[in-house]
């Protein structure tokens, strides 16, 4: 019997090899914010920074190190330094392994000395993939030694946090790191160098109510959450839902906590401006916070300008030049600034309560010459007006002011404060908080600073909240500016029980530029014709001739001489 054959599929050929283009193999992340799928070389590309909706995700401390620090210029110190498990804590010595070897560091703080964006500073930069950033002793010790050591070599000191709090398997011992390490803060403070910190998701706990809440000037990510207690643990103490945002940056940023909200990306940047401006040099040409040339006015300014040419050219009374101090025709404050300065930096908050729109401050600068400069804010639309309460500051407004002038003496700059406001808010917020408590903490805080003062009333200075912000080495206005105790409608309807005379109290009152000078009450006039840029730059021209006349005076001669100058009105 034949053994059957097997059958041949005809339409087969012979074997032969052909090549097969298989697709490249990719990896991809599923975002924690909008829950979208991520390429991951897209993902690495923008610094881990969702693509989509903007979401910061966490970074491990070699990762973050190498997102902030110039290539090749970290010299890490310490790195010996091992936690040990002091208390047979159940469990301890197990996880501080683990930890070890997935991270490839001995404990959850990198500390050591660099430069960013060439400027030399120490730094320690916390790990969240060590056991959650949690602080221990030795997290403690390595970055009170940063400090110390950064003491010595007159460096400058950036932190960046990211932590759960403190260790609870090492008791006690990690709640005293607190106080240690912000003992090592305040002797480095007295050094005269700045501390920098930037709070990244998440800050809580220890850190927070420690050295991530005592920098000069208070950065963060985007989106972080940044609290004492947990959100998990506010909602258990209070068995209340929190509102969306809560201790979010966002949050801390209008409550008045933090300086700036910065984007990964210009991480490096922003501190690189900052170290380079707390040195009292001019950051590089392309900082982030260089001003863009402006040569026309805003569009509210001009409508006003033609408005005021086609009125004549007859002298105001007193009256007029009040209500034209009040519209749209002065340039406000912020405008000032970015017509007169090469750079600006806004920095927020009181770090109590609040920030308050209608009091701006912050760094800037013109040629070679660093300024801490305050302004009371009006705003250039009918909206922003509203925003910034038509320039009428809160208590939270002058705290803010009162912190950039002590930041400001730290530093050795001089403040330049533009006054533009019809008086402090009068509401009953305003009084819970303290308006009194805290127009009164600047007229004693001013009085006492050891550093340069300008005074400029550009607008309407009104009673005590203009005053707050006028207790200077150098007080002027400009020639169609108002300085007065009371507003003219105010005195009228004290006096004269109605409003219709508030012409009359303008004239009694005195408010104006020429007879403010007269009476010894302002040291000079600055005139307002032309453009607002030439304005602007007249205003930086005679503020640095006033600055120059003051250079020469030590910081007890300055205060004495500002002090004698008030006592002798």
């Amino acid at each position: 019997m034949k053994t059957k054959q097997k059958g041949i599929n005809k339409l087969e050929g012979p074997v032969t090899d052909v090549p097969i283009e298989l697709p490249e193999r990719r990896a991809y992340v599923k975002c924690p914010g909008c829950r979208r799928i991520i390429d991951l070389e897209q993902l690495e590309a923008s610094h881990d920074v969702c693509p989509r909706c903007g979401h910061h995700m966490r970074l491990g401390a070699r990762k973050r190190l190498e997102a902030t620090v110039d290539a090749g210029s970290f010299e890490e110190w310490d790195a010996e330094l091992e936690a040990t498990d002091i208390l047979a804590f159940p469990g301890y010595t197990e996880k501080l392994e683990r930890a070890q070897r997935s991270t490839g560091d001995k404990d959850a703080v990198l500390c050591g000395c660099a430069t960013i964006g060439g400027e030399p500073c120490a730094i320690f930069i916390m790990d969240g993939d060590f056991m959650m950033g949690s602080m221990g002793s030795v997290v403690g010790e390595k970055i009170c030694r940063t400090f110390e050591r950064a003491a010595e070599l007159r460096l400058p000191v950036v932190g960046i946090t990211v932590s759960g709090g403190a260790r609870m398997q090492e008791g006690t011992t990690s709640l005293m790191q607190m106080a240690k390490v912000s003992g090592a803060r305040a002797r480095f403070a007295k050094t005269g160098l700045p501390y920098l910190v930037l709070l990244t998701d998440p800050t809580t706990g220890g850190v927070t109510a420690s050295f991530a809440m005592e920098g000069d000037i208070i950065l963060a990510e985007p989106g972080a959450l940044i609290g004492f207690a947990g959100p998990r643990v506010v909602e258990q103490t209070t068995h209340k839902r929190l509102p969306a945002g809560f201790q979010r940056s966002e949050f801390l940023l209008e409550h008045g906590f933090l300086d700036l909200i910065v984007e990964r990306e210009n991480v490096p940047a922003t501190l690189s401006e900052l170290l380079a401006l707390h040195a009292g040099r001019i950051p590089a040409a392309d900082a982030p916070h260089v001003l863009p040339e402006r040569h026309e006015p805003h569009t509210l300014l001009k409508k006003a300008g033609r408005k005021r040419r086609r009125s004549g050219n007859e002298a105001p009374s007193a009256y007029d030049i009040v209500q034209a101090a009040r519209s749209v025709e002065h340039p406000t404050a912020l405008e000032l600034i970015e017509l007169g300065f090469d750079g600006f930096i806004e920095l927020h908050g009181d770090r109590y309560f609040s920030d308050d729109p209608a009091i701006v401050g912050g760094i800037a600068w013109i040629g070679d010459q660093v300024f801490t400069v305050i302004g009371t804010e009006r705003g250039r639309s009918t909206k922003e007006r509203v925003a910034r309460n038509f320039g009428s500051a809160h208590p939270e407004g002058y705290r803010k002011a009162q912190r950039l002038m002590k930041e400001a003496e730290r530093f050795g700059r001089p403040v330049l404060c533009l006054i533009d406001t019809a008086g402090a808010y009068c509401g009953i917020g305003a009084e819970e908080r303290g308006q009194g408590e805290a127009i009164a903490s600047n007229l004693v805080v001013m009085s006492e600073l050891e550093t340069p003062i300008v005074s400029i009333v550009v607008g309407e200075g009104g009673s005590g909240g203009a005053l707050a912000l006028a207790v200077a080495d150098r007080v002027l206005m400009l020639d169609n500016a108002a300085y007065s105790v009371v507003s003219p409608e105010g005195c009228a309807s004290i006096l004269w029980k109605t409003t219709d005379r508030a012409a009359d109290a303008a004239e009694a009152l005195a408010l104006t530029a020429p007879r403010l000078a007269e009476l010894g009450i302002v040291d000079g006039t600055i005139t307002s014709s032309g453009t607002h840029r030439e304005l602007a730059e007249r205003i930086i021209d005679r503020v640095a001739h006033e600055l120059a006349e003051l250079a020469s005076l030590k910081s007890d001669a300055l205060v004495e001489a500002r002090q004698a100058k008030f006592r002798a009105m």
